[in-house]
This record gives structure tokens, C-alpha cells and sequence, in this order.
């Protein structure tokens, strides 16, 4: 059977090939309504198919947003590339999505991979590109959206959440109930990058514990952001003779870990140790017990991240704090800290 053209179609419909394009396309000229019904239903009857590929090529751009993550294992990112995708078929678009790993060179690769296929636009979750990531996206010109961080090397439009506002929250709920001090499980840098969402929760722990009058001083404790590397991490804290009584986690996925390493170490918890933590992932509700922590509104950043990288109209122009969205931050109280039935607060 040969395969049905745009001719077909504009045959059928007693119109032109550009009339059937403008409808296929959404422009971009208008199309008058019964026109554009007669189109419509020549497509249906004949079952026609447009070449994307061709369409690609004629627009220099593709019905395709990349995304580039450090790590899509880890329950925040999978959960913040889900959230992506849904925001993206909203919009008739479908998402690719890249894992750096944490690596400068397989951010490069996938950014040049992505914007070499011509992509609409490219959400980056970065670990804080290195400035070859940011010449690459300089180079090529393309439409660029931060989400969840935002590195000094590149001044694009960025989307995240209250990261200092939401730790300082938590922190201060730990002390609230009588901790004497919190420690923190930070991340793996001594000096984090500028930007980096968890450089920013141990900059809110910080403020909390200097707030209530106490010290930081040697409770900072660094610490992989995955709950296997965590565990490790807090067996040692907790089996040591200086074990703190609340922790502070800059992710849930560590604050998992450290519930496994304490019940492992036989330790109560919130009896012996409160704990913490940040992201409000899925799996916080269902761990024992109950993981209180900081809830950031994902979906909705999602849906400004695909609405940015599409929409030029809405690409904040003027200065780096200007073109910076960001999302409120809230408590989700659970039983981890020492609370006792499940809530919310904000």
C-alpha cells in the first residue's frame, strides 16, 4: 500500500500542501476554522502520518526536550525527571534524558549529544558544570533551563526551591524538641560549589544551630548523597562515643541510611536520635519510622522548567537574582523527629 503524502491529504481536503502544513504545524500562518475541520478529518480518514524527521529538519528543531541528571537512581532525580516528562507531553513534547554521574565530561558529552539533535530546549540538573558545560551551551546558542541548581559558571533562567529556608525549618523543628544539638550529614565537598542545593541546606543548618546560640563546630559530617554510601557513613557516627542526638540530613536519600544504620545499631528512633531530612521522596512516608523532612514542590517546578525552556515570552530577562524562580519550601512532619501522628506544616 503507498504511503500517504501531505498531497493526499490536501487533495482530499480541496486545499493547498502549506494550508495542510499550517494545521499540522499550529501556524504559522491562521486557518480558517472550517477549513482547518476539512484538513482534520482528511488526515483521519486517510490515517496520514507526518515525518517528524522531515519536520525536524525544515524547523531546525525537534518535538524533543533533553535533560541532562546527575544520577537518575537516586529517588529525587527520578522522581524530578518524571515529573519533567509529564509536564513536557502536556505540551506535545517528549523528554531524553542523560546521567552525568557527577562527571564534568559526561555532562559535555550529553549537552553536545542533546543539542546536536536540535533539540527545543535543555533542562539541566546539574552537579555545577565546569566551564567547558558552559561554553558548550554558549557555543551552541541553545535554550537553556537550571533546574534545582544553580551554578555561577552559566547565567541562565533557573528554577528551584527555598533550599536555606527549608533546612533552617527542619533544623530548628529538631531543636524545638529539646536536641541539645543537631548534626549534620552534609555532602562530599569540603568547599561545595556555589549554587549547589546541598552546600545551601548545610548553609540553613548553619544559620538554625548560630540562631538558637549553638556552635557547628566539628558536627558536620560529610557524606555521599546515596543511602548505601550514607549508611556507611552514619555506622560510624553512631556507633562512635560521641553520638549526636538529632540529625539533620541534606537529602532523604542519606536520612534512609542513617535509619538503617541505627536500626541496625539497636539505637531508638526518635527515642535515642531524631533525624531529619530533605527532599520529601516517596519512600520518606513509608520508612520506620516515618521520615519527617523538607517537601519541595517538584511537579510544579517541572512545569515551569518545560514552560521556560519552550516559551521565549516567559525567559525572565535582567539581572542573575531577576531571572531566578523559586518554589517555597515546607516541613512535612512525621515521626522521625520525635513528633507523633504524621502532619504537614509549613
Amino acid at each position: 500500500m503507498a504511503k500517504v503524502t501531505r498531497d493526499d491529504v490536501a487533495r482530499l481536503a480541496g486545499t493547498s500542501t502549506a494550508v495542510v502544513s499550517y494545521v499540522i504545524n499550529n501556524g504559522p500562518r491562521p486557518v480558517a476554522p472550517a477549513t482547518r475541520e476539512r484538513v482534520l478529518a482528511a488526515i483521519k480518514q486517510l490515517g496520514y502520518r507526518p515525518d517528524r524527521v522531515a519536520q525536524a529538519m525544515a524547523s531546525r528543531r525537534t518535538d524533543l526536550i533533553g535533560m541532562i541528571v546527575p544520577d537518575a537512581r537516586q529517588p529525587f532525580f527520578a522522581e524530578m525527571a518524571h515529573a519533567v516528562e509529564q509536564a513536557a507531553a502536556e505540551r506535545g513534547k517528549m523528554v531524553l534524558v542523560g546521567n552525568s554521574d557527577y562527571r564534568d565530561e559526561r555532562e559535555v558529552h550529553y549537552l553536545r549529544a542533546f543539542l546536536g539533535m536540535r533539540v527545543s530546549g535543555l533542562i539541566l540538573v546539574s552537579q555545577g558544570p565546569s566551564e567547558r558545560a558552559a561554553a558548550e551551551i554558549e557555543a551552541w546558542d541553545a535554550r537553556v533551563v537550571l533546574l534545582h541548581e544553580r551554578p555561577e559558571a552559566i547565567d541562565d533562567v533557573a528554577v528551584v526551591t527555598d533550599d536555606v529556608g527549608g533546612a533552617q525549618l527542619a533544623t530548628r523543628h529538631l531543636l524545638e524538641h529539646g536536641n541539645a544539638y543537631v548534626a549534620c550529614l552534609g555532602g562530599t565537598e569540603e568547599t561545595p560549589a556555589v549554587g549547589d542545593p546541598v552546600a545551601d541546606h548545610v548553609e540553613g543548618w548553619r544559620r538554625a544551630m548560630h540562631e538558637s546560640g549553638r556552635s557547628t563546630e566539628g558536627r558536620l559530617f560529610q557524606a555521599p548523597y546515596n543511602r548505601y554510601d550514607a549508611y556507611q557513613v552514619a555506622l560510624g557516627l553512631l556507633a562512635g562515643p560521641d553520638r549526636p542526638p538529632a540529625i539533620f540530613c541534606a537529602t532523604d536519600d542519606q536520612a534512609i541510611g542513617v535509619l538503617r544504620a541505627a536500626r541496625e545499631l539497636r539505637i531508638d528512633v526518635p527515642g535515642e536520635l531524631a533525624v531529619a531530612g530533605f527532599d520529601d521522596v516517596k519512600e520518606a512516608g513509608l520508612t520506620d519510622p516515618p521520615l519527617t523532612t523538607v517537601f519541595s514542590d517538584r511537579p510544579a517546578m517541572a512545569r515551569a522548567a518545560v514552560d521556560l525552556v519552550l516559551d521565549d515570552s516567559l525567559r525572565v530577562v535582567g539581572s542573575r537574582r531577576e531571572r531566578l524562580k523559586q518554589f517555597p519550601s515546607a516541613l512535612v512532619i512525621r515521626r522521625s523527629c520525635g513528633c507523633g501522628e504524621p502532619n504537614a506544616s509549613a
